[in-house]
């Protein structure tokens, strides 16, 4: 049977190859941060050799990555509270750090209660089964993240799709939506490819008009987006209003693993009687909540971060508009620099990455057809001497590739 199968995927690698989607790993041999160093294919011996590269394609957003106070907290935890849990939470894999982790993030976000996950997209998938049933509807905006739109399509619930932020259309899916029982409105936060905000006053408005439930992932926008970055309900002044939150420890807060759904206490009650993927995966290491904690102790103590994160964002866009980039609008630390075709992408990528600047191409399936991109992330740890140069970099290829006026 495997003889078959495997021709057949084989030449399904070949046409994604063929199509310019093929996606390579690089390796990092340096501990995440602005300034890493990369594995590259060398004619010598050995067959790779190291080179440093300034790092703008992490969701480091705040330079947390491999920040001192972590690592020792982590290390101090591990010593005390072992490795492990090698249980899932309701067996025996509830350590009062895991209790202390939910409650710092109820607080950070003015919610009820908390419940972790091994990921956010354990987080999303999920939330909405257990929840709803076929007497109940999601409406979900177009350009959310693959892990809701795999939440929806497991649970039964009636499904409507609004476009990207369109208010009346999301209007027009709630009027449909009012022949189901309960309806609950799904959004990123900060959607990933875009960097764009949902506008969540407007969203909780039609909730409220047509008596809808409010989910946001906050996974690009928690630690980024508002003042203090306590993300979307922060920049919208709806601190509390939101029904069900949902976020990463993976991004902004220290770049490790973890998820977490946060809101209304008996969603999260029922959450924890009835989600699959907490009731059947292990509990997070004790070390990852410990630094956990220790991430909004230190956004607690002060907003630093914050501040250099957004300075670093407006002056990054500011520069490369100037030099004549086509970047879509962005509220948040993700700046999407389109250049439309596919191969494109990844030609200028590999170039940029010969000038020092570590970026990815983006691409279909991880972006509609036709809208192929460099994603650049900025982050609080980035100096303004490494903004410079690879504003620089950037420009120098943008004109050798043609993407800039000037070009061949």
């Amino acid at each position: 049977m495997y003889t078959d199968f495997q021709k057949h995927l084989q030449q399904t690698l070949q046409e994604i190859e063929e199509a310019g989607l093929y996606k390579k790993e690089r390796v990092i041999v340096t501990p995440q941060s602005s300034g890493i160093k990369v594995e590259v294919p060398s004619d010598q011996v050995p067959s790779t050799r190291e080179q440093e590269v300034i790092n703008f394609c992490a969701n480091n957003y705040l330079g947390l990555a491999d920040n001192k106070e972590l690592i020792e907290a982590a290390k101090a935890k591990m010593d005390e509270r072992g490795y492990g849990m090698a249980s899932v939470r309701f067996i025996c894999g509830t350590q009062d750090t895991h209790k202390e982790l939910e409650k710092v993030i109820s607080d950070f976000f003015g919610t009820e209660d908390t419940i972790l996950y091994a990921a956010c997209f354990d987080a999303n998938g999920g939330l909405f089964e257990p929840l709803l049933t076929a007497e109940d509807a999601i409406i979900s905006d177009a350009l959310n993240h693959a892990s809701i739109i795999d939440g929806v399509r497991l649970c039964k619930a009636v499904r409507y799709k609004y476009a990207n932020g369109d208010m009346n259309d999301l209007e027009e899916q709630l009027k449909k939506a009012q022949a189901q029982r309960f309806r609950i409105i799904a959004t990123d936060g900060v959607f990933s490819m875009d960097g764009n905000v949902c506008p969540l006053d407007k969203i909780y408005e039609l909730a409220q008009k047509y008596n809808a439930l409010v989910m946001v992932d906050e996974s690009h926008s928690a630690g980024v987006v508002g003042k203090t970055g306590h993300g979307v309900t922060e920049l919208y002044n709806m601190r509390g209003k939101v029904e069900i939150i949902t976020g990463t420890l993976g991004k902004a807060f220290g770049g490790s693993v973890g998820g977490f759904t946060t809101g209304k206490k008996e969603i999260i009650d029922l959450l924890r009687q009835r989600s699959r993927p907490y009731l059947f995966s292990n509990s997070i290491p004790p070390m990852i909540a410990a630094a956990g904690i220790k991430t909004f102790e230190i956004l607690t103590r002060s907003n630093e971060l914050q501040d250099r994160l957004h300075e670093n964002t407006a002056y990054f866009v500011e520069k490369m508009k100037a030099a004549g980039f086509d970047i879509k609008p962005t509220q948040s630390a993700i700046c999407a620099v389109m250049l439309y075709d596919a191969r494109l992408s990844q030609e200028f990528a590999a170039a940029l990455q010969e000038e020092g600047i570590y970026v990815t191409g983006f691409y279909y399936p991880v972006v509609p057809q036709g809208q192929a991109r460099i994603r650049v992330q900025v982050s609080a740890a980035h100096t303004r001497e490494q903004l410079d140069k690879c504003i620089a970099a950037f420009t120098k290829i943008g004109t050798k590739l043609g993407v800039l006026k000037g070009g061949r």
